[in-house]
């Protein structure tokens, strides 16, 4: 077997409770939400009880789902810029679209179509809902960030991140994170360590550390940075183990002001 295998193997069982708490989480949330939009009669009335349950419950879940990729798109690389509303209209807009999908088969499962013409109808619906869903997630996860960010000096916040390595990592100087599938490869004075964890989660995690995104792929520390060079116009960064790192443009200012190059 592979040492980088047996690492996944080692370092997925010691990361997989956190990976179901927040299953569990999502999975709360999606009951909650359902139960709410059943009792208030959204969307339909006259449907059994169980049923307008199930369909939301179906249509909730593929919303998070699809929130999965969405999200961090909008929000994390910011690609249609810094303004919450437009964010969150793109999002829901985005979000609306398999939901609107799911719920037009699930409604079909029992006999139900949905005519064609009236589908645009039924799209604003399910955007007005997630609309309010999607900023009322934005509103909960700032004011998670805030209560956790509380003061904590910069140390703290890398010294957190390291401690989901193995112990001989925990007194490492951190260097980078890089994305590989639903991985991330830590880079550290100590060597290099594969954790079960998407990127987006890192950079927010790592908020306050001295470092910064540079590419949608990589996180860079400060202290990690031994050089800086140009590669046919193209920024590249080069860890202290020879490592480089590309820079995207995106990025490009973000990692000047972070005094990176």
């Amino acid at each position: 077997m592979r040492p980088e295998r047996f690492a996944k193997r080692e370092m997925q069982g010691a990361d997989m409770p956190d990976y179901l708490k927040n299953r569990l989480r999502d999975a709360a949330v999606i009951l909650g939400i359902s139960a709410l939009l059943t009792f208030f009669g959204v969307y339909d009335q006259d449907s059994p009880v169980w049923v307008r349950f199930l369909m939301w419950v179906v249509t909730c879940t593929v919303g998070v789902a699809t929130s999965e990729f969405v999200i961090p798109a909008i929000f994390d690389r910011k690609l249609v810029g810094n303004l919450v509303p437009v964010q969150v209209t793109v999002t829901a807009a985005l979000i609306s679209v398999p939901v609107l999908a799911s719920l037009y088969l699930y409604m079909g499962a029992f006999g139900i179509w949905v005519p064609v013409h009236l589908l645009p109808l039924q799209y604003v619906y399910v955007f007005a809902i997630s609309v309010m869903l999607t900023l009322a997630g934005l509103l909960i996860s700032r004011a998670r960030e805030t209560a956790s960010a509380g003061g904590a000096e910069p140390a703290d916040t890398t010294q957190r991140f390291l401690d989901r390595l193995p112990v001989k990592f925990r007194r490492a100087e951190l260097w980078a994170v890089s994305s590989e599938d639903h991985y991330l490869r830590v880079y550290t004075s100590l060597g290099e360590e594969l954790i079960l964890m998407r990127l987006a989660d890192a950079v927010r995690e790592l908020d306050g550390a001295a470092g910064v995104q540079v590419h949608r792929s990589w996180w860079v520390a400060k202290a990690g940075v031994s050089d800086a060079r140009r590669d046919n116009g193209k920024l590249v960064l080069v860890l202290k183990n020879g490592t480089d790192v590309p820079v995207s443009r995106t990025y490009q200012a973000a990692a000047k002001d972070a005094g990176l190059a």
